[in-house]
């Protein structure tokens, strides 16, 4: 499996606290089926981003870890701000997942004003992919389902929580989730892991449920193939229509 999704270096955000932290959640994600994880430290106004760094810091974590697995990438939990979208209009490699033309975006909480549409299609154009993470856990979209279909109809990829399956979320996170899987619109699974404890890096228990309540095929489809065309900045194998609720 491959997850596209986790704070996994040591002392750049709310992630990761120490070097031992970081090593013990590659070992429980390798325990758990994963093999390639892609680091996404924050973007954000608390956090600064500097690519140069954190790409030394995870080659550091992968000579800890050994070559083997998992095999570590450099992405960004990029927040979709009017500086963030400045600054990548001038850098648009800066933020992206490894030398793909993806991007993990996310909202803020309290709201999502309209010109947010122009931003993301302002990206698109531009020939980058967003990702919307975790729609099920943030309370402004939780409320904008019809943008997040149209945002999925212009090419935008959509990503929900893993644990959000276990409950970790709560009861309106998994219907949410549901809701979104019964109209077409999730695309990937990814673990959004910060610890090894509270919120680890697991995808196997997500994949279960997914098989149990739809298909086996859809369950691959979110952990294994599209998280793996996306870190080989491929088209994405499962794309359907989103299909509105009638």
């Amino acid at each position: 499996m491959v997850d596209i999704h986790c704070h996994i270096l040591p002392g750049v955000d709310d992630g990761a606290k120490s070097w031992e932290i970081a090593v013990e959640m590659c070992r429980a994600a390798t325990a758990d089926g994963i093999d390639q994880i892609v680091a996404t430290p924050h973007a954000n106004d608390k956090y600064t981003y500097d690519r140069e760094w954190l790409q030394s810091l995870l080659q550091k974590l992968q000579t800890l870890v050994g070559n083997d697995t998992p095999q570590l990438s450099l992405g960004c939990d990029f927040h979709l701000s009017y500086e963030n979208l400045q600054d990548i209009a001038l850098f648009p490699s800066k933020y992206v997942i490894g030398e793909t033309g993806y991007l993990l975006v996310e909202f803020s909480n309290y709201g999502v004003p309209p010109q947010m549409t122009d931003y993301l299609f302002r990206l698109l154009d531009g020939g980058i992919t967003p990702i919307i993470t975790h729609p099920e856990r943030c309370p402004a979209l939780l409320r904008s389902q019809e943008r997040i279909l149209e945002w999925v109809d212009a090419g935008c990829v959509v990503q929900v929580t893993a644990s959000t399956f276990t409950g970790r979320w709560g009861e309106h996170a998994i219907a949410y989730a549901r809701s979104l899987l019964d109209q077409n619109a999730v695309h990937v699974l990814a673990t959004d892991a910060h610890d090894t404890v509270n919120r680890p890096p697991i995808l196997s228990a997500a994949r279960e449920y997914v098989s149990r309540h739809y298909d086996n095929d859809l369950a691959r489809a979110l952990v294994e193939d599209n998280p793996g065309a996306i870190v080989a900045g491929q088209p994405l194998p499962y794309f359907p229509d989103p299909v509105p609720k009638r």
